[in-house]
């Protein structure tokens, strides 16, 4: 299926009403055909891997397309250029926890482009670096923990941050972090207790809530049982 194929199947499944039930989530976008999600991976699926597609696909600039692009990238072609041009291009909450979620935090440059993007002024941007961090503590599972204190560091600095899509950006990033294992946990508590001394409401909140997550029952009990399951492994 070539690129103009994929917009013409696209372009069948629309609806108006799904557009306007995007837009009350926060999720808007110039070009939207309105599809829903289920729809998009299932045709992603039939679509397979393909990165040539994938870069047609984005240059489109549907948001659908872009969802379908980054679900048919492949991690291993992507390059340094093209994570440059995408960011660019997030204008969305969706586009940007998609496609980090799904292709950038895959890449050889996930952990790298973390730090930077978190560094930068872009809305956007500023959270993709944030969003990397989140799902690099879930979906990487054999990385030490080195790569997420310095991700702690960040954090404290990215906390100050009023603008809404990066304030929640970093608490889940500080939320994820804490959930990876014991260590980190503890130093994610300690972090969070540093950013709700700031002098900042955004500050305040990401530590609140994640200290309210971090300190549970719940966590600490899946932390037990996950360093006992390391223990006798």
């Amino acid at each position: 299926m070539n690129a103009a194929g994929v917009l013409r199947r696209l372009r069948s499944l629309s609806d108006p009403r799904i557009v306007e039930g995007m837009a009350r989530f926060g999720i808007t976008s110039a070009k939207a055909f309105g599809i829903s999600a289920p729809a998009i991976r299932a045709l992603a699926k039939e679509i397979g891997r393909d990165q040539k597609l994938s870069l047609k696909l984005w240059e489109s600039g549907y948001l659908e397309a872009r969802a379908i692009a980054f679900l048919i990238g492949d991690p291993a072609a992507v390059t340094e250029e093209q994570m440059e041009r995408w960011v660019r291009d997030f204008d969305s909450w969706g586009v940007c926890d998609g496609c980090c979620g799904s292709l950038f935090d895959k890449t050889p440059f996930a952990f790298s482009k973390a730090l930077e993007w978190s560094r930068r002024g872009e809305e956007f941007m500023k959270r993709a670096g944030f969003v990397m961090m989140a799902t690099l503590a879930v979906h990487d599972k054999k990385a030490g923990d080195r790569e997420f204190v310095r991700f702690l560091r960040e954090i404290v600095r990215g906390s100050r941050d009023e603008r809404n899509f990066v304030k929640k950006g970093v608490n889940w990033a500080l939320r994820q972090i804490g959930k990876r294992n014991r260590n980190l946990n503890r130093l994610a508590i300690q972090k969070a207790e540093e950013i709700r001394k700031l002098q900042s409401r955004s500050a305040r909140w990401i530590a609140s809530d994640a200290l309210r997550e971090l300190k549970s029952t719940a966590v600490q009990r899946r932390l037990d049982a996950r360093q006992r399951k390391m223990g006798e492994s």
